[in-house]
């Protein structure tokens, strides 16, 4: 049925009718509406629930949370129905979005700034047009693009401006800006070009798992913690993420993952299982370590997404990190 309604759309907007998103995701991404749609509803009972029942910076995270989960869901569902060349458009806008929060919250020198340019209008557009290639080649390139050729050329440009003081720190800043926010997090849409060894694609769905995978993961940490958590694993960088909260939701999203796999993914039970496992602590990992960078500048969020919202980078830290060991593994078990 789904699948009806959005042929019947298509044609109206002028898009194509490349049937690469298959039903089975767009059952999924209903299902994803109707479980958002239920939290929409709790997070209005708790809203107005009693301050003294409820402890109301839980209420607030959970609000906070909701609404990003929906902005998210909007804007990924639109990019999938329009095709894959909008996705990839659209991650590299939030990967755009994401470096400027992060050079922002990580100030640099004047001497910088012709570098900044070649970062955000050279190397960031072209790796995301690598990755839209649909090239035989194409893996070859955009694997080495950034850390190889953008690396070198960082800390080459920052010298020719003349500028020596701090030149390790900044030269180090704006690299791990453009392999967090552009590298990492361009294996996320890449995933749309994958081919098994028959030729098949199953990038819809593999991208849809690990987008749900990773959140699912987070989501589940943040409850566990809340839970039974005890022992904070790194009490000066994130008082809400403890050992319990780990291993529970590690353990939680390991078990969602194998279900999901019969539904949208290439993957057997126990593979999407392993691929579940690796993803959610990847994300544990992009998680704590962004909030590491945001302890160091003394800030509690990179920016501001919209009113009531946190920054972009703050709502794709997991991902960055996840995205490109889930591709490699993905890769290795397509060939």
């Amino acid at each position: 049925m789904v699948s009806n309604v959005t042929q019947l759309i298509r044609p109206l907007f002028g898009w194509q009718t490349e049937q690469w998103l298959d039903t089975p995701t767009m059952v999924l991404l209903t299902i994803i509406l109707g479980i958002l749609t239920i939290t929409y509803i709790a997070s209005i009972f708790l809203r107005r629930r009693p301050d003294s029942s409820v402890n109301p910076a839980v209420v607030d995270a959970f609000n906070v949370r909701v609404r990003a989960w929906w902005l998210m869901f909007l804007i990924l569902t639109a990019a999938f129905l329009l095709g894959k060349a909008v996705t990839v458009s659209l991650f590299f806008l939030l990967s755009f979005w994401a470096l400027r929060e992060f050079i922002t919250l990580t100030p640099t020198r004047m001497g910088d700034h012709r570098t900044l340019f070649w970062v955000f209008f050279l190397f960031a557009p072209a790796q995301y047009a690598l990755i839209a290639w649909d090239n035989e080649k194409a893996y070859e390139l955009h694997s080495i693009f950034i850390p190889v050729y953008a690396y070198l050329f960082i800390p080459a440009r920052i010298a020719l401006a003349g500028d020596s003081k701090r030149f390790l720190e900044r030269a180090a800043k704006i690299q791990a800006a453009l392999l967090f926010c552009v590298y990492a997090l361009s294996y996320a849409p890449a995933l749309l070009y994958l081919k098994d060894a028959s030729g098949k694609e199953h990038g819809s769905g593999v991208l849809l798992f690990l987008i749900v995978i990773v959140h699912v993961g987070d989501i589940m940490q943040y409850v566990w913690s809340k839970l039974i958590g005890r022992r904070t694993i790194a009490p000066n960088i994130n008082a809400n993420r403890t050992w319990e909260g780990f291993f529970g939701g590690i353990l939680t999203t390991t078990l969602i993952g194998a279900v999901l796999s019969a539904f949208i993914t290439p993957f057997t039970a126990m593979e999407a299982s392993f691929m579940s496992l690796v993803t959610a602590v990847m994300g544990f990992a992009g998680g704590i370590t962004m909030s590491a960078i945001k302890r160091d500048r003394g800030v509690k969020d990179y920016g501001t997404l919209v009113v009531g919202h946190a920054g972009i980078l703050d709502r794709l830290d997991s991902l960055c990190f996840a995205a490109p060991v889930f591709y490699h593994l993905t890769r290795l078990l397509f060939a």
